[in-house]
């Protein structure tokens, strides 16, 4: 436990220069190294965790994996950009692993259905079974294989959601002469900041376990980055430093752009919001009721049977308004996820 050392009590902090080590022999390099770095908690993100189904997996299907030497680079840059702790091998083993229960599903399905729904249906029970035969692996394997696309698109839009207001703390950082690699150190112990802080966890995780300077690991996290704001930020400050340029004016222009397309987004989903709310009072509220009374006036008149009004009315009250109004709910709740 001697040798056991804080990691940030090898460095010292000088103005206009990055971390450097206070080291100054040969003898104490070897002193200090190879040696366990205690970092503070929540700076590095963790790691490698599989479910119990997935290792399952990985045992019966990894050594067909491995054996045919099945290799995706799009698939594990979208694995990266998910953040799925998982390796491409052991995800196309869960993939392969699930699709085959899911065909075996599909085919204790499509008996069932063949045997349950031919006396009603007849030749159409047959072409159902079919589908449900064809259908469920096939919706399994790609449904899985665009899930990790998926995964990243949202990770994105939350990073996006969030950029803003980790642009401003950068900024804030950056004005009191904090050195980049200290300022991501900081962000990563930052969770409100959401998807952001957990890209910041990467990069300390970079810099700190794997020893990379802070360039390099800014611009392999702009590689692995599922969202163009951020991605193009990273490799700005990158450009920025290896140029000779300052970094503080260029993260405050940075905050500004994002800060005035934050107010442009907000602009514009209060419009959208706007829009619903108009549409909402036509469609759920005024239309059912001209309906109603409609129906009422034609029943009394003597256009429509009051025998047949009445269910009609009991449809319109019963299912039309509530199913109306559920959808306006998912439209607003899609409209204002974050």
């Amino acid at each position: 436990m001697s040798r056991l050392k804080d990691a940030f009590s090898g460095f010292e902090f000088k103005d206009g220069s990055f971390l450097s080590s206070r080291a100054k022999s040969k003898e104490e390099q070897e002193r200090y190294g190879p040696h366990m770095k205690r970092l503070p908690k929540s700076t590095v993100p963790e790691y490698l965790t599989l479910t119990k189904y997935q290792k399952f997996c990985w045992k019966v299907m990894g050594p067909v994996v491995e054996r045919r030497g099945v290799e995706d680079e799009q698939l594990k840059m979208n694995l990266l950009q998910a953040h799925m702790k998982i390796r491409v091998e052991e995800y196309i083993a869960y993939v392969w692993m699930t699709t085959i229960f899911a065909a075996i599903g599909g085919i204790i399905g499509a008996i069932a259905l063949s045997l349950i729904l031919s006396p009603i249906l007849g030749i159409l029970a047959y072409i159902v079974a079919v589908a449900t035969l064809v259908f469920t692996p096939l919706a399994t394997y790609f449904g899985l294989r665009y899930n990790p696309v998926s995964k990243a698109n949202r990770r994105g839009k939350k990073i996006d959601d969030k950029l803003a207001d980790a642009m401003s703390f950068i900024a804030s950082m950056a004005s009191a002469n904090i050195n980049i690699d200290m300022i991501f150190k900081e962000l990563a112990k930052q969770p409100l900041y959401g998807e952001v802080c957990e890209e910041a966890k990467w990069i300390t995780r970079d810099t700190e376990i794997l020893g990379m300077d802070i360039l390099n690991a800014l611009d392999r996290a702009s590689d692995r980055c599922p969202s163009d704001n951020f991605r193009e930020f990273l490799q700005g400050v990158v450009t920025t430093s290896t140029s000779g340029g300052q970094l503080k004016p260029y993260f405050k222009s940075k905050m500004e752009e994002y800060q005035d397309e934050r107010k442009l987004q907000v602009q514009q989903n209060m419009e959208t919001l706007g829009m619903l709310a108009e549409s909402f009072v036509t469609v759920v509220v005024a239309f059912p009721l001209f309906l109603v009374v409609i129906m009422a006036i034609m029943s009394l008149m003597g256009g429509m049977g009051g025998g047949n009004t009445i269910p009609f009315l009991y449809a319109v009250v019963g299912l039309m308004i509530p199913g109306s109004q559920a959808g306006f709910i998912f439209i607003i709740w899609l409209v204002n996820q974050d």
